[in-house]
């Protein structure tokens, strides 16, 4: 006979215990840490403020039952809603990753860890709202960078070492584990009661990344993370009740997420939590499009201003190679038909092809009138990705982090362009003197987008200093982007 199974309860799991104690007990002193999250911070800001331009995204948006009003509610950037924080962080989160234009990290695992900022945004600006009414002290934006900074950690080291991506699963369960451990520190929560909550967020069921994948891709991936954040808020709100968790959610033997869901095989980690991943995190600057294809659309728009001095046109090329690394050829190598704009931003073909016909790539760009031009789908038949070991060696060196591409153009008369490679993008940490003021323009495109030139003023008056950023109250810095 089998040994009875032991109904002992047993201590938290060590990854549940590491979460917590640093999300607890670890103190950041890195400006150039802070510094880089208020660089996020106003990026993501502004890829949500740029979102708000698509009505796939903004119907998505507002209170659950419309019309509810939520008195001290956490206010939704660009908007005029306010919302309990559970709603708040979905739409805070829906508005920033619509367009794929937020920050983004790549290891074993891929995400965008500025995803988090619906949760940590919505909670922060719900409890300042709440202490002001009760005469107590608001939280301070320094709070928010803290918890961005600490967000990124936990789920960028988890993903250095650990593919969730190869047993089907979606990036967006580091998101709701991140967010929760985050936003259940900013409520007061004890030591047991976020391992609680923690433990929550890794027993809930996970997102397939089926709407990330031909034939099924499609725009439930532009709002999954907002999804994730939004959960995590929840699930802090239910830890906050006395809610009991599960201490060994990851390792128990069959019912455990190790035994259901990762092959029985448990975390690897690199390194312990620290400033890491928010210091040396991807922004997407130039082009809202998958990160893995950045490098190759620079070299596209290269390749668009060759051809014209060469007196060539796209009609005259035979034939493209993308030499590439692996995690580019397995998420965005892409044939056939493409079906929507979700498609089309997960295909590095695509992502190819415009820049060299019109010379630029922009969120419009993935709509179905550009999409119906046929000369994109003539040249991306023409286009062949081929891994370089090298190049997929760099992606992983944690000294490194390339994303390289390399492209070379065959023209029908046999002749061709030399290979163009491009192994950092612009938002890479190497090139932050070159991207930063890149990105700032950015932002300020984006505010442009949807508030008067006072209003623009005073949010970069304040967005683009340290000191008085991390000073400001958190409501009053959100009441600056209500229109």
């Amino acid at each position: 006979m089998s040994a009875p199974i032991s109904n002992v309860r047993p201590d938290p799991d060590q990854v549940l215990v590491d979460i917590v104690d640093y999300v607890l007990n670890y103190e950041i002193k890195s400006e150039l840490a802070y510094e880089t999250a208020r660089n996020c911070l106003i990026d993501t800001l502004g890829c949500g403020l740029e979102g708000l331009e698509y009505p796939a995204c903004t119907k998505l948006m507002g209170p659950i039952v419309p019309g509810t009003v939520v008195p001290n509610g956490a206010k939704v950037p660009g908007t005029q809603f306010q919302l309990d924080p559970v709603q708040a962080a979905f739409n805070i989160g829906v508005m920033i990753r619509w367009l794929d234009f937020n920050d983004t990290w790549l290891a074993a695992e891929w995400g965008h860890p500025s995803d988090n900022l619906g949760g940590i945004l919505a909670m922060a600006d719900w409890l300042s709202r709440n202490a002001v009414a009760a005469g107590k002290a608001p939280l301070t934006m320094r709070d928010v960078l803290t918890g961005l900074i600490k967000a990124h950690e936990i789920q960028g080291c988890i993903a250095l070492e650990n593919s969730f991506n190869k047993v089907g699963l979606d990036h967006v369960v580091l998101v709701k584990v991140a967010s929760t451990a985050v936003v259940s520190k900013m409520l007061g929560l004890s030591r047991d009661e976020i391992i609680n909550a923690v433990s929550l967020a890794w027993v809930d069921g996970q997102s397939l990344r089926t709407y990330r994948h031909a034939p099924n891709t499609g725009s439930r991936k532009s709002w999954a993370a907002g999804d994730a954040t939004s959960r995590a808020v929840r699930l802090a709100l239910i830890a906050r009740t006395g809610e009991m968790g599960y201490p060994s959610v990851l390792t128990a033997k069959t019912w455990g997420f190790y035994d259901v869901l990762f092959k029985g095989q448990p975390f690897k980690f690199q390194r312990p939590y620290g400033n890491y991943v928010m210091e040396n995190v991807l922004f997407k600057i130039s082009f809202p499009a998958e990160f893995h294809s950045q490098t190759a659309v620079e070299c596209a728009m290269q390749i668009h201003d060759q051809i014209k001095k060469a007196g060539k046109t796209a009609a005259d090329i035979r034939k493209i190679t993308i030499r590439t690394h692996e995690a580019c050829i397995r998420i965005i190598d892409k044939k056939g038909p493409l079906n929507n704009p979700a498609d089309r931003d997960h295909c590095i073909q695509y992502m190819v092809a415009v820049p060299i016909l019109f010379g630029r790539l922009t969120a419009g760009d993935y709509e179905d009138d550009i999409a119906a031009d046929p000369r994109i789908d003539v040249l991306r038949d023409k286009m062949e990705c081929v891994e370089d070991p090298a190049f997929t060696r760099d992606y992983h060196d944690p000294e490194k982090r390339s994303i390289a591409n390399a492209l070379t153009v065959e023209f029908e008369d046999g002749s061709r362009l030399d290979e163009i490679v491009c192994e950092y993008p612009i938002g890479h940490k190497r090139r932050r003197k070159d991207g930063i003021p890149l990105l700032e323009a950015k932002f300020r495109t984006n505010l442009a987008r949807r508030f008067p030139a006072k209003q623009q003023q005073r949010i970069l008056d304040i967005s683009l200093d340290q000191k008085k950023l991390e000073s400001m109250p958190v409501h009053e810095y959100v009441d600056m982007y209500v229109i």
